[in-house]
């Protein structure tokens, strides 16, 4: 054998060594890298900032069904859910609305263990959004009731503002989710969209007749004018429901030349004084109704 011919063995023999070495320590890089982010992914609430609300910490969300929501707060057993673009402050802020509504007097107790327990056994939860392809992007379990709001919507500065400027829409979504899912499945005979519910009745004569959509035009004296096509009857019960409440509680008190065109009776006496029917069903102690309108700040 040529001393050529020992010189190219001896060349792919060192070839095929330092190939080895370098396939050995690609698997043990890839092997480190992949221990690295298997630890991330087990020990992954350490990315979740808990938040400095002294009653609500945000948590890791790993519940099925639910994987588009990377983090949630629990009010009393009923999880609000957040994308991971939304802001902590607005998946606070949502959570404490929503407790403010549970525990009105702030006692640190459901007001209404009924709606509460008819809440938690619908499996009836909150989610916020950033963008309108998050809330496309995430679909209802089977079984379960959700409410969304868009961070846009949520504006706590509306609170310590005096009640001017933009307003914090999470008081109506929260009051709609605690309607729809607790209030009109608990009485139904009260405040369903069942045409002789009470509530309805109220409405009927808030709008002057019995429209299953919006009419094109109300009779005169209606001050209840929901006119958007989309809200049928089960949609206005629920918006009537809120308007009523809201009004009693404050909401709307500077808010009259913005909502007249749908509601007009912006304040508790003008309730008082002019629906009568909704008046008696809101101030009927019976239902552990709210009295003071959330801001955003539980406080127990």
């Amino acid at each position: 054998m040529s001393n050529h011919t020992i010189h190219i063995k001896n060349k792919q023999m060192l070839h095929k060594k330092h190939f080895r070495r370098l396939v050995l320590f690609t698997f043990l890089l890839v092997g480190f890298t992949s221990c690295i982010i298997n630890d991330n992914i087990k020990d992954s609430s350490t990315l979740i900032d808990p938040g400095n609300d002294p009653n609500f910490k945000i948590i890791l969300n790993t519940d099925n069904g639910y994987e588009v929501f990377n983090r949630k707060v629990m009010v009393f057993n009923i999880s609000v859910y957040a994308f991971p673009s939304v802001a902590d402050s607005k998946l606070l802020h949502v959570a404490n609305v929503l407790a403010q509504y549970l525990d009105n007097d702030e006692d640190g107790i459901v007001d209404n263990l009924t709606i509460h327990n008819e809440l938690k056994a619908n499996n009836s939860f909150l989610f916020i959004w950033q963008t309108e392809t998050e809330k496309e992007l995430f679909v209802i379990p089977d079984g379960h009731h959700g409410k969304n709001i868009g961070t846009d919507a949520i504006n706590s500065i509306w609170h310590s503002n005096g009640h001017t400027g933009d307003f914090d829409n999470s008081l109506e979504t929260t009051w709609n989710f605690m309607s729809s899912f607790g209030f009109e499945a608990t009485y139904p005979l009260i405040f369903s969209n069942q045409a002789n519910s009470e509530i309805s009745i109220a409405m009927d004569v808030a709008r002057g007749g019995n429209f299953q959509n919006p009419p094109t035009t109300y009779p005169n004296g209606a001050w209840f004018t929901e006119a958007a096509v989309t809200c049928n009857y089960e949609c206005q019960v629920t918006t009537y429901n809120y308007w009523v409440l809201s009004s009693m509680l404050g909401a709307q008190k500077n808010r009259l030349t913005t909502i007249e065109n749908e509601w007009k009776l912006n304040t508790r006496d003008k309730v008082q004084n002019e629906d009568l029917k909704a008046w008696a069903i809101f101030t009927n102690t019976s239902y552990n109704l709210p009295t003071v309108l959330p801001d955003g700040t539980y406080k127990h």
